[in-house]
Parts: structure tokens; C-alpha cells; sequence
């Protein structure tokens, strides 16, 4: 925290041209590494190789892009005089500018180390503060090979740290250390302890979510089937982003059923280094937490379209057709290959579950109807709502919010940089009006 707190005051001093031209060159870097890189997070968290590699190369795109944004919003400033309010004179010039805020904490999760720690990292950069990295006990040494690229580019000592460790033994004392002065993490209800601990601090929270997918009676269901199932079981569920409920009008329910399930059948399940679909779920915790809800549904009658099949951390796609609103599975994010699926007989009633939800990230219709997905889109209490496709994060500089239990702040490229800086405003007072030169 000391050095970044010294490597910052230097580095706010940098050129902007020059802070973006070594963000060039660390992104650079990171695609030439994107081979070791990805076999790191294969081994580490499971992700398919083929999808790891395109994490690294999607990292430094958002690298470069980053850099090309940030030239250009803190480039310029605005200039404001003061006799457009009422009662002033044009005594008073202002000027204001954005400058960082000084040191920024950033904290990713297990699921995307690389690429969710580079979209708070290079705008961080950009912006002119300093950062240090706590990555997630799975996905650290991916992290740090990630971290070495922006080192070999020559960002100066202290500027970037990464520092290791399990968040239950330095997570406090990082979130509460008087020399942060913005926090940018994304992960599970840790944030809302975080959020009550940080203090008067900047904060940026992606906390999760309870993706709804709601589809209509005129919905093309070859889309939507296809949708639900890339949605919500790529990568095992294990994405914020995930389709985590289908609420399907009845009278289509069981043509969209057949449709997800033959796909279902379609997945390859096994170890991610031979680019199956389904691969292991990150800790066995997680999957006794998958396996708990699977069960609450099952003594609740909910209908198993596949049987429940594990090993190990390996848990088979499942889809849970016929749930309702007293099983867990309806409302908990099972960050995993479980997907339900609730009929309802309204669209007023699917609306009223996703807005039921403590979450509020993302959420999705399928309809052929533009006039009918707007309203819901603007009746669904969620920070985005894709129509005709699922939820997804990107492209990386597209805002990206979550309300509720989902988080606060708003990220993507843009709206990260601008959460990142302050406005500095330098006004200059002239002399009285009445005043008149010689």
C-alpha cells in the first residue's frame, strides 16, 4: 500500500499519451502469452482451453480499447462561466478536469481472473491511480502470469501489486486499509460486508445475480432453446451472466422443453483440457451447495428432465422443469449446470418473479414482438435486459450494472474510467464588471 501510494503521485504526473502507450504494449504482451496463460486457467478453474485462450485475447483487446477511451474522455474538460445562473455577473471562469483518485483496490472472481481483473486494472491505469490486485485463491497464479505482462511492458515499480492470499485471512484488512480509496470487486454477498466496512470510498460491486429469461408465447423457440442452453450452462453455470431462470409461457412450455433437451443431450461432459462443455465446478463446496439445491427441488416434486448424475466436482447438466416459487432453486444462484425452469400463465406473473429477486443484474425475453419486449423491458428490475438473445457482460465496453443485491456503480470501459477519476474544477474570479480599464 506504500509503494502504490508513492508509484501513484509519479504516475498521475505521466502523460496521458504515455500511460496509453504502455497499456499498448502490456496488451501486446498479454496476447503473446495467451498460450501459458490459458493452460494456467485450465488447470487452475477448470475453464475449457478453447475459452481460456479466448479470455486472454478478449483481456487485451479490452486493454488497448481502454487505453484509445481513455485518451479521449480525460483529454478534455469542460468551461463554465458564471453568468448562465441567475444573479451572476460573467465574473467567475471555471475549469474542471478529472483527475485519479489515488490508489485502487481491485478484487475479481474465480471465474474470468484474468479478464475481470484487467477491465479494473487498465482503467485504473488509464486514469492515472495506482493498483493493487487481490485475486481470488483460484485463478492467483493465473492472475499473476497476467500481472508479469504489465510488468514487461515497464509500468514502474509499485504501481501494479498483486497480492495473494485467502480473503477470509487479508480480506479486512485490504477493504479497510486507510490508503485505498476506491474498491472495485466482483463476486458473491462478500461485497455487501465489504460495502458496510469500506467507508467513504468509491465503490464498484458486480455481486451476482438471478438472470431471468422469459419467453413468450411468439417467440421463435429454435432461438430461445438455443439461448437457454449456451446461456445457462457454458462454462458449467459458473458466470454471473448465466441464464439462472427460464419462466416460460404455458401454452409453449413443453415445444421449448423438447428443444432445450435435445440440446442438453448434445453437451460433452468431462476435463476441461479435452474443450468439453460441462467441466467441473470450481471447489467441492460449491458442488454440495449445487447438489443441495437439487435435492430441495426433488423433495418438492420438481421434474428431472436428466437424471442427477456427479463426480466428484463434475456435476452433469441438468434441467428442473415444473418449479415453483417454494423451492430454493427458484431463487438461489446455484452457480452451476442446473437450470429451472417455472411455467407461467402470464407475463404480469414472470415479471413479478424476476422482480421478487433480491438480485437484479441481467435478464432476457424472446419475443417477435418489439413493442411487447420493450414494456417488460422497462417493467424488469434489472440493470440490463437482453432481448432476443441471454445475458452476457459484453462487449466490454458496454455498461454493465446491477441493482439490488447485484451491486452498485456501473462498469464497462467508459463507465469504469469516469468511476475511477474525480472532477477538480480550477475557477478563476475576475475583477467586478464596474470595474473599467484604464
Amino acid at each position: 500500500m506504500e509503494i502504490a501510494k508513492i508509484a501513484q503521485k509519479a504516475w498521475a504526473k505521466t502523460p496521458l499519451w504515455k500511460r496509453a502507450e504502455l497499456l499498448h504494449k502490456a496488451a501486446a504482451i498479454l496476447k503473446e502469452h495467451k498460450s501459458p496463460i490459458a493452460d494456467c486457467l485450465v488447470k487452475e478453474i477448470a475453464k475449457p482451453a478453447k475459452d481460456s485462450v479466448t479470455e486472454v485475447v478478449r483481456s487485451g483487446d479490452l486493454i488497448s480499447y481502454c487505453a484509445e477511451e481513455g485518451v479521449r474522455i480525460l483529454g478534455q474538460g469542460t468551461f463554465l462561466v458564471s453568468d448562465s445562473f441567475p444573479g451572476n455577473e460573467r465574473t467567475k471562469y471555471c475549469l474542471t478536469s478529472k483527475i485519479p483518485l489515488g490508489v485502487v483496490l481491485a478484487i475479481p472472481p474465480f471465474n474470468y481472473p484474468v479478464n475481470l481483473a484487467v477491465s479494473k486494472i487498465a482503467p485504473a491505469l488509464i486514469a492515472g491511480n495506482s493498483l493493487v490486485l487481490k485475486p481470488p485463491t483460484q485463478g492467483a497464479v493465473s492472475c499473476l502470469h497476467m500481472v508479469h505482462c504489465f510488468h514487461l511492458a515497464g509500468f514502474p515499480k509499485g504501481l501494479i501489486s498483486c497480492v495473494t492470499g485467502k480473503g477470509s485471512e487479508i480480506g479486512d484488512f485490504l477493504t479497510m486499509h486507510p490508503g485505498v480509496n476506491c474498491i472495485s470487486f466482483t463476486g458473491g454477498d462478500t461485497g455487501i460486508s465489504i460495502s458496510k466496512k469500506a467507508g467513504m470510498i468509491p465503490l464498484q460491486m458486480e455481486l451476482g445475480g438471478k438472470d431471468a429469461c422469459i419467453v413468450l408465447e411468439d417467440a421463435d423457440l429454435d432461438l430461445a432453446a438455443a439461448n437457454i442452453v449456451k446461456g445457462g450452462l457454458s462454462y458449467s453455470g459458473q458466470r454471473c451472466t448465466a441464464v439462472k431462470i427460464v419462466l416460460v409461457m404455458e401454452s409453449v412450455a413443453d415445444a421449448l422443453m423438447e428443444k432445450v433437451n435435445a440440446k442438453v443431450a448434445k453437451l460433452t461432459v468431462g476435463p476441461p483440457e479435452d474443450n468439453c462443455d460441462i467441466t467441473p465446478v470450481v471447489s467441492e463446496s460449491s458442488a454440495n451447495f449445487i447438489e443441495g439445491l437439487v435435492m430441495d427441488a426433488k423433495e418438492k416434486g420438481a421434474t428431472f428432465c436428466q437424471p442427477y448424475k456427479r463426480e466428484g466436482n463434475l456435476i452433469w447438466p441438468l434441467l428442473l422443469d415444473n418449479v415453483r416459487p417454494d423451492m430454493r432453486i427458484a431463487w438461489e444462484e446455484p452457480f452451476g449446470p442446473v437450470l429451472p425452469v417455472v411455467r407461467i400463465g402470464s407475463v404480469e406473473e414472470g415479471i413479478h418473479h424476476c422482480n421478487a429477486s433480491n438480485f437484479g443484474l441481467q435478464g432476457c425475453i424472446f419475443t417477435k414482438d418489439i413493442n411487447k419486449a420493450m414494456i417488460i423491458s422497462d417493467a424488469m428490475e434489472t440493470g440490463t435486459v437482453q432481448i432476443n438473445s441471454a445475458p452476457a457482460r459484453g462487449p466490454d465496453h458496454f455498461p454493465f450494472q446491477g441493482i439490488k443485491d447485484s451491486g452498485i456503480g456501473s462498469q464497462g470501459i467508459t463507465n469504469s474510467i469516469n468511476m475511477m477519476v474525480k472532477v477538480k474544477s480550477t475557477v478563476i474570479n475576475l475583477p467586478s464588471p464596474s470595474y473599467t480599464m484604464g
